[in-house]
């Protein structure tokens, strides 16, 4: 165990899958990768002779390479690629200096890292594609199951009108959804061949340059795009940008159901575990633990991506500090949100719900909390100025005088001399007022499942 590595917190935080993408032999694999397909591109074109490709190929392996030397190595040259093709070429040599002469031939090393990166991301996308369609399955099975569970809604932290938990949950559902769409949609601009050599030119390449790109990008199976981009950030920072709307998604959810389970609240909690959300004085305490990673994603990814953002105006044709802010930052910006979204999938697939709570706090202010649908039958009647009124006046006795909405209404000749009491019963049933919840339930839902048979058949 590397005893300067965040393993207390990473298991935590949740960051193992993805962290092992982008862990030091990941990384060398992605440039490896990249040297191997670019000496087997030559041969295609006949730059490079065959055997010679196939040597290099050979030596291209991440387990084999010195790590620990090469860590050192990077502190004097700048970046990875250079030790790291220095070291391959030693090993290379040392079975046939013939094949040595033609490794990393035309290619500069911005070329192998970003290159390297850009394999890792595809990995990346891969899983973060597959973390969201199962936390839009549970998100999916939780919204139909609670799509008519009602319970008070809440604007600027006071009670609202009712909703449904499935309304809340589906709402978060849609919004996965689209980022699920919008991840599709960037996928060829972000798995994008960087191939431009010193300077951009691949002049060294001469009228080989072309074919070799095209060669190397269906070797590696990524889009060949118009230019090289060692300076032109955009695909990395719309790729942040995406990570960091989705920690924002991820963050609401964890900062709902946070303030469900506060004692005042007491609707929702997380799935119960042995030991989970204890306190280390309060044998009381039910800690929203779960929804806290969701949170502090939430709040670290912006960070991140201003990093990003901020190291775009890259100097040239090759940058200096902005492009190796980029280096871990990116990374730990993937993994970061990873983590979240294997919390939510088991937050949102073990969510405990309290509906005769629900239903306590829905009548924890004594009807007030409908006055508006008997406002609107009134309106009906009086005018919305007169109705609206009307309401506002019962609501203040109601309230002055510790009565429930309903009683001060049935005693109001102004209301009744328009509803009956059946139908000021009625309209105070937080059940009869939750609007198009079910609907906004099931489009969600319908869209969600559209989605997953279009990237199954995709």
């Amino acid at each position: 165990m590397n005893e300067t590595a965040n393993r207390l917190l990473e298991p935590y935080f949740g960051y193992g899958r993805m962290r092992e993408l982008f862990c030091d032999r990941g990384r060398v694999a992605g440039m490896l990768e990249f040297e191997a397909a670019l000496a087997r591109a030559q041969a295609r074109v006949g730059l490079v002779p065959a055997e010679a490709a196939e040597v290099i190929g050979r030596h291209c392996q991440a387990q084999d390479m010195d790590l620990d030397a090469l860590a050192q190595a990077i502190v004097l040259a700048g970046n990875t690629a250079i030790p790291l093709v220095k070291m391959l070429g030693r090993q290379i040599a040392a079975e046939s200096p013939e094949a040595e002469r033609y490794l990393h031939l035309g290619a500069t090393s911005q070329d192998a890292m970003d290159t390297g990166l850009v394999l890792q991301l595809r990995r990346a996308v891969d899983l973060l594609e597959q973390q969201l369609a199962e936390l839009g399955e549970q998100l999916s099975a939780q919204a139909r199951r609670h799509a008519a569970t009602v319970m008070p809604g809440r604007t600027w932290l006071q009670h609202a009108t009712p909703v449904t938990l499935g309304m809340k949950l589906a709402s978060v559902l849609g919004s996965v959804s689209r980022h699920r769409l919008r991840l599709q949609e960037m996928r060829h601009r972000l798995l994008s061949l960087q191939f431009g050599g010193a300077s951009g030119t691949l002049a060294a390449l001469g009228e080989q340059a072309w074919p070799v790109a095209e060669a190397l990008a269906a070797e590696l199976q990524l889009s060949l795009p118009e230019q090289p981009w060692h300076t032109q950030r955009d695909r990395l920072a719309e790729l942040a940008g995406w990570l960091g709307s989705l920690a924002g998604t991820l963050g609401k959810l964890g900062r709902d159901l946070s303030l469900l389970m506060q004692t005042e609240a007491g609707e929702v909690f997380e799935p119960a575990a042995p030991g989970k959300g204890g306190s280390s004085t309060m044998p009381h305490k039910r800690n929203p633990v779960g929804a806290a990673v969701l949170i502090h994603a939430g709040t670290r990814a912006p960070g991140l991506v201003a990093t990003l953002l901020s190291a775009m105006p890259q100097e040239h044709e090759r940058s200096l500090g902005l492009w190796h802010a980029e280096w871990d930052s990116l990374p730990e910006l993937c993994c970061l949100v990873s983590g979240a979204i294997d919390q939510a999938s088991q937050l949102a697939a073990g969510l405990e719900v309290d509906t005769a709570r629900m239903l306590r706090n829905l009548e924890q202010t004594r009807g007030l909390i409908l006055a508006e649908p008997v406002s609107v039958e009134l309106a009906r009647h009086l005018g919305r100025q007169d109705a609206h009124h009307l309401l506002e006046q019962c609501c203040r006795r109601a309230v002055e005088q510790d009565r429930h909405l309903g009683e001060v209404l049935h005693a109001e000749p102004r209301v009744t001399e328009h509803l009956s009491g059946d139908l000021i019963d009625r309209l105070l049933d937080p059940a009869n007022y939750t609007g198009q919840a079910a609907r906004w339930v099931e489009q969600a839902c319908r869209e969600h499942e559209q989605l997953q048979r279009d990237m199954h058949n995709g």
